[in-house]
């Protein structure tokens, strides 16, 4: 065969594999996760991801979503990792040590507006969040609380955003209550110390104030708040490019453990109360009493519920700019159609950690 000959042999043969390759490529090209109907397991193993809670029932979705996936066969597995405050969280986050937690919404907003690739991708619950007082205060309404102390879990929370709408609601001025923060931990004991006249966070803190005998609910946010917001999940764009799957699994777990809790109360307070390092029955008493006290579907956020929250956080000055929605959330993880987690509780003594 002439030299001439042998470059147009090589040259079909290259142009024959360069069309095999693309075309496996092709076949073989990772879907984007908006078109994904489902995912599989890793055949060589699942895949795993630490998540970041705080022990609130706004996270509360988070233990159970861990528990769930260690008792099933998705495709991945989640350790829920207890914080015992946000600023930890946000600097796990944006130091890529971590690339998934539940922060408060606010919170997640001023890290996207300083820049930080985050993305809110559900919500953690509805409600749940009280204003309670010492139990010997005769105060009726947020007036009487002029000129006393009350903590809240940060500025860039939706608490204290809550406080000021009650607060330019019933006419009080800005100076004429004390603020400081508190980790929602710490809160129970300063109010029972009297160091502080009253506080603001989510469950189980207000509840043990009550059932400890020296505290009282004064506002619950789901009667001057409907559908109130606190808490999100909020997912690193890293992740979410790279391993859509692992988002989506976890996503689902989310939505899927809210819909049995809420249906599931008293099993989930068994199921929560080590992760939370809580009494069961505290934690039954804030599941339950009211059985509305806090709601755990509904975990879609509309354009309108974010832009109400971001509005006032631009009207208090905590936020600087208004970021459209869809570079803030990223809602296609949520299916239309959403079952409960199945939990197996009999298996709590193999996955859970133990009993506080």
């Amino acid at each position: 065969m002439s030299r001439r000959g042998a470059w147009q042999v090589a040259a079909v043969v290259g142009y024959v594999g360069l069309l095999v390759f693309f075309r496996y490529r092709a076949l073989h090209k990772a879907r984007p996760h908006t078109e994904e109907t489902f995912h599989q397991a890793p055949t060589q193993g699942r895949q795993t991801l630490t998540v970041a809670f705080i022990p609130v029932t706004c996270h509360l979705t988070c233990p159970v979503t861990d528990y769930a996936s260690k008792t099933s066969t998705t495709g991945t597995e989640f350790d829920a990792m207890r914080f015992g405050e946000f600023p930890s969280i946000v600097e796990a986050l944006k130091t890529k040590k971590l690339l998934a937690g539940f922060l408060t919404v606010p919170l997640a907003m001023k890290m996207r507006e300083q820049g930080a690739p985050i993305r809110i991708c559900c919500l953690g619950h509805r409600d749940g969040s009280q204003l309670t007082i010492r139990k010997e205060d005769p105060a009726k309404s947020l007036r009487d609380m002029r000129g006393k102390t009350i903590a809240i879990p940060s500025p860039f929370s939706n608490e204290n955003f809550f406080m000021n709408k009650m607060m330019r609601d019933q006419g009080i001025k800005p100076d004429e209550i004390k603020f400081v923060v508190l980790p929602p931990a710490d809160m129970p004991a300063a109010l029972s110390a009297k160091a502080i006249d009253g506080f603001i966070v989510a469950e189980p803190y207000c509840g043990k104030a009550e059932m400890d005998g020296y505290g009282r609910v004064l506002y619950y946010a789901k009667d001057v708040w409907p559908n109130y917001i606190s808490c999100c999940l909020v997912v690193h764009e890293d992740l979410i490019r790279e391993k859509p799957e692992v988002v989506r699994d976890l996503v689902r777990g989310i939505v899927a453990s809210g819909e049995w809790v809420q249906k599931n109360r008293v099993g989930a307070a068994h199921l929560v109360a080590p992760y939370f390092g809580q009494n069961e029955k505290l934690m039954n008493y804030v599941l339950t009493q009211p059985m509305d006290r806090v709601s755990f579907i509904n975990l879609k956020p509309t354009d309108v519920e974010i832009m109400k929250i971001m509005d006032m956080g631009i009207s208090l000055g905590f936020l600087k700019t208004r970021t459209p929605p869809n570079e803030l959330l990223d809602r296609s993880f949520i299916g239309d159609d959403i079952e409960p987690a199945t939990i197996d509780l009999s298996r709590m003594a193999e996955f859970a950690p133990a009993a506080p």
